[in-house]
């Protein structure tokens, strides 16, 4: 079952609206929405903002029967190429304001954890295929690095950029990155641009949001699609042998 998540009701209403045979299933804080989408079992949620937020609900995923996860949403491009509009589809996620360089760490590193989480390279490969699709924006794979912090400066952002390589910034991908990495399950995190993280990053959200929702909405359903028609080829050929 493919879990889905974006922090914000405007990043997963569009696939709240083709979920078929919706079931409600309520945590503390958090509705998961059960049903099928392209013909694929799915769970989508809103998770709320920010990493607390991003990981309970991955949780909550799991617990209810998620084997992999999509994050999808939006952020502030970090890259100097990226514009707005345009998609990041995660090589790997990382916490940008972790600091333990006190006691020896890197800056980034959670103690007793990895310095990033790669995303699975399947659930990567789908998603930047199905991203290829949307008209008229630049697809790329990139670092996607998280806080809990809204970044709107350039020095913030030329310091993502110089010290973690980053090519997007958000505030919830690594913490789901994190949990999905402890309990060994596949994920995928995958940014639309809905501003460049900079002193106008305000003004380009607001304004941009329902656009760069549309194009993660598009990417989420190219995913779907190709991952209920390889799951029905793998019934086919178990039914042909008998298995």
């Amino acid at each position: 079952m493919l879990g889905i998540i974006g922090a914000m009701k405007e990043e997963v209403e569009l696939l709240l609206e083709g979920l078929e045979g919706e079931e409600r299933l309520d945590y503390p804080g958090v509705t998961l929405h059960r049903g099928r989408l392209d013909g694929l079992d799915v769970l989508v949620t809103v998770g709320g903002i920010g990493k607390v937020n991003a990981a309970m609900t991955t949780t909550y995923l799991l617990t209810a029967g998620a084997t992999q996860v999509v994050f999808t949403g939006v952020a502030g491009g970090v890259h100097p190429e990226l514009k707005v509009g345009d998609i990041v589809v995660s090589s790997d996620c990382l916490q940008h304001d972790v600091d333990v360089t006190a006691l020896g760490y890197k800056l980034g590193e959670i103690p007793g954890e990895n310095l990033s989480w790669p995303a699975d390279e399947g659930l990567q490969a789908l998603a930047l295929e199905a991203a290829h699709e949307v008209e008229g924006v630049n697809v790329t794979g990139g670092r996607v690095v998280s806080g809990d912090v809204f970044v709107a400066s350039p020095e913030k952002v030329a310091w993502l950029w110089q010290t973690f390589g980053a090519a997007c910034a958000e505030m919830e991908g690594a913490a789901v990155a994190q949990v999905c990495a402890r309990h060994g399950v596949p994920f995928v995190v995958i940014r639309s641009v809905s501003d460049t993280a900079d002193g106008g990053a305000e003004v380009d959200y607001r304004d941009f949001m329902p656009l760069v929702a549309r194009h993660a909405k598009q990417v989420v359903r190219g995913m779907t699609r190709r991952l209920a028609h390889a799951q029905a080829e793998l019934q086919a050929q178990a039914e042909a042998t008998g298995e």
